[in-house]
């Protein structure tokens, strides 16, 4: 009898994650019901709920127990992991469903404990000042002192494994597996696939603030559109580069770099102030001194 009981509780062990998992399921689905409920009164005035927005939320949270933890001793995040609730109360090693008295407490203990914390100063706002300042202590006293046993009940289920929340330990539920968990097959293929991308997505994500991309996409396009043959005389300067070599246009307020080629003033020094290595895309040439070009370009050599 004993080795039965044993294996019984070997077979269906709830792993802390998955009750943590459940947890966690369970805070989002109740911020997508109340992001939807808001959604639906998005074209009424604003601020129409902000008097009645606890009694509200109590009320979504109330239907969500009533089609959970009161019909099926299980929440929805734990209906999604194979879990319900089992009366630890009773001496059998069966399961047990949830008793009435256990669901209407979870209820209060849930539901009623949230709306009483965003409810509580405005409960006691209308009396004296003098007696409210002490009720306020109390309350912050009542909160904190809730909060360690919750951080203390936290630490004994880290080590334990059962009771997730204050609640299931004062009521007296566990969580149990609905049925037994078969062994999981890890697709190792995949996983490795997974790490691999993200490492080289996270270097990438790295490395490409490092790049000078302006200057790689320059050196690119003089190695792919050389211009030889030019001589570094000043008439030849002025009857070769009647366009800028950076935008392609006619040069407006010409300027040099020390090299046989013209540029625009303002594509220029632009292009100098974002790199204080700046070269010629057309010939590699590094920027000695940025001098205007004295030469005139007749206007009328446009139409040559």
């Amino acid at each position: 009898m004993a080795s039965s009981i044993g294996n019984e509780k070997s077979v269906n062990p709830v792993l802390r994650i998955s009750q943590l998992d459940a947890l966690e399921l369970n805070k989002a689905l109740e911020q997508l019901v109340w992001s939807q409920f808001t959604n639906c009164l998005h074209g009424f005035k604003p601020g129409v709920l902000a008097h009645f927005e606890p009694e509200v939320k109590a009320f979504l949270w109330f239907i969500l127990w009533r089609f959970t933890i009161y019909s099926k001793n299980a929440t929805v995040g734990q209906a999604i992991l194979n879990i319900q609730y089992k009366n630890n109360l009773s001496q059998t090693e069966k399961y047990q469903p949830l008793s009435k008295h256990q669901k209407l407490w979870y209820l209060i203990f849930t539901v009623g404990g949230r709306w009483l914390e965003e409810r509580c100063y405005d409960l006691f706002s209308n009396h004296q000042l003098q007696s409210f300042c002490k009720i306020k202590r109390c309350i912050n006293f009542g909160a904190g002192l809730l909060k360690l046993c919750g951080l203390l009940n936290f630490l004994i289920f880290l080590q334990k494994g059962t009771f997730a929340t204050l609640t299931e330990r004062i009521l007296g539920i566990r969580s149990v597996f609905c049925k037994p968990q078969s062994v999981r097959q890890v697709g190792f293929e995949y996983m490795n696939r997974e790490l691999l991308w993200h490492g080289f997505a996270e270097f990438l994500i790295y490395l490409l603030p490092l790049i000078n991309v302006q200057k790689l996409k320059l050196k690119i396009s003089s190695w792919c559109l050389p211009i030889a043959g030019l001589s570094n005389s000043e008439n030849t300067l002025a009857a070769h580069c009647k366009e800028c070599s950076l935008c392609g246009e006619w040069p407006t307020m010409p300027h040099t770099i020390g090299c046989s080629h013209v540029f625009c003033y303002y594509c220029i020094k632009s292009n100098c102030l974002f790199d204080m290595y700046f070269t010629c895309p057309k010939c590699g040439s590094e920027v000695h001194s940025l001098q205007p070009l004295k030469y005139k370009i007749e206007m009328m050599e446009l139409h040559a």
